[in-house]
């Protein structure tokens, strides 16, 4: 089972989907529509965001996507001559290639919505049996990524077994990593990139290879039929799990659940734990600096959610830190921050509330090492990172060098040389970040 991996990280056997000029290398940075707007969308709204990304100064950190989710369309059907989705004249009124050309001249990039189903989560369009011609759609609009959502599936294009999904969502788990209720599951050794569900989103992946433009292809299929193992063949990014909500509770669930598949990230593919929620909802302060940065050194897809025309401050900020998007998107190293300590669990504890705590990544850009520390308790703990015991340091240490430079990523002071340890006082949900260089 793939919670009771071993503490040793493998690099994915899959074969991924390598794309031209370094689409999709590393994970994508941007902006979309739905955690901030769901169906109440327009160009408006979208090119609103778009100069904003320019304005805030998110675009020279590397933010370039602005993606379209659901609701784009005319919700009547596709045109009957041409089978082609017709953009909502009153939403779009230049069309979609109108709003692509718009973020094009800022130096962005458009993303469009669609599913593997007849129709889209809120009963648009979508893509089933229409690959081809959605994907030439999309291509001469100019868009330049995909979200491939799961609805609308045919009772008769289900999958023949059912692949367990670690996720309270879905009433299949159970504290100790145990699926249940599956009178349906796959036989042992089963090949889920086989299913019909893997099949689906082949079908568009082949469909977007077809087209003369690159497109990012970002698969939204929750989990399921064990995206892991095909999914990195099949498109730049994969949905791990259920949909986000911004609940700190729901955004420990996922970080537990990704955080025994860092395996499976690395350059032209990466697990995806859905978009970010900072902005959203009732999360402290703290919340949104742990959901980020763990969401960065997982190296998830940062799609931020939330209308950038009226960002808090505080916000913003927390989005623009640099150490961790420089972590995020290092030229030189494709795989994230792992795990090393559990801290308030045992190690390889598999809990929906209490995630990792300790986690640690090589970043040559960031001139060493980064380090993740997040108290998941309710009241103020202290964190401790022990050299001794992260992984990129372990050798050094045990050859004697016992010091090392330390920057605090968050305030970007410098803490000089520190010996053996160092120590982060944390309020409930809040993480430390700290970049760790040459010994001293």
């Amino acid at each position: 089972m793939w919670w009771l991996l071993p503490s040793v990280f493998l690099v994915s056997g899959a074969n991924a989907l390598l794309r031209p000029d370094d689409v999709g290398r590393a994970p994508a940075l941007g902006w979309n529509s739905w955690n901030a707007y769901n169906c109440e969308i327009d160009a408006d709204k979208i090119l609103t965001a778009a100069n904003e990304v320019v304005n805030l100064g998110l675009k020279s950190l590397g933010y370039e996507y602005i993606n379209i989710d659901d609701c784009w369309s005319v919700k009547s059907g596709r045109d009957p001559t041409t089978k082609r989705i017709i953009p909502d004249p009153d939403k779009f009124p230049n069309g979609i290639s109108g709003v692509a050309d718009e973020i094009h001249a800022l130096g962005l990039k458009l993303g469009i919505y669609s599913s593997a189903g007849t129709t889209t989560c809120a009963g648009y369009p979508a893509s089933l049996g229409y690959e081809t011609i959605d994907a030439q759609s999309f291509a001469e609009w100019g868009v330049d990524y995909l979200k491939y959502d799961n609805c609308g599936v045919p009772d008769n294009l289900t999958d023949t077994y059912t692949y367990c999904v670690p996720d309270s969502t879905d009433g299949s788990f159970f504290p100790n990593g145990t699926c249940v209720n599956l009178t349906d599951a796959a036989p042992a050794g089963y090949n889920w990139a086989t299913s019909t569900t893997a099949k689906r989103y082949m079908r568009m992946r082949n469909a977007l290879l077809s087209v003369n433009r690159t497109i990012l292809y970002s698969l939204c299929d929750w989990g399921q039929a064990d995206v892991n193992d095909w999914g990195n063949e099949t498109g730049n990014s994969w949905r791990m799990s259920g949909d986000i909500t911004p609940k700190w509770s729901r955004i420990a669930e996922i970080a537990n659940e990704n955080s025994f598949l860092m395996n499976y990230a690395n350059y032209y593919g990466y697990p995806d734990p859905d978009m970010l929620e900072v902005g959203n909802g009732n999360l402290t302060v703290a919340e949104n600096r742990a959901h980020f940065a763990l969401w960065a050194a997982m190296k998830s897809p940062l799609i931020i959610g939330t209308p950038l025309d009226t960002i808090d401050p505080t916000h913003l900020t927390i989005l623009s830190n640099k150490p961790l998007l420089t972590f995020h998107q290092d030229p030189a190293v494709g795989r994230p921050a792992y795990p090393y300590k559990w801290g308030y669990n045992a190690d390889w504890t598999f809990d929906p509330a209490h995630p990792a705590e300790y986690w640690s990544g090589p970043s040559p850009a960031l001139g060493g090492t980064l380090i993740v520390m997040v108290n998941t308790e309710e009241t103020t703990q202290t964190r401790t990172a022990f050299w001794k015991e992260v992984p990129e340091l372990k050798e050094l240490y045990t050859a004697g060098k016992k010091g090392f430079k330390v920057v605090d990523g968050w305030s970007g002071n410098d803490l000089g040389c520190v010996r053996d340890k160092y120590s982060l006082k944390l309020g409930a949900h809040d993480a430390g970040v700290l970049v760790v260089g040459d010994s001293c």
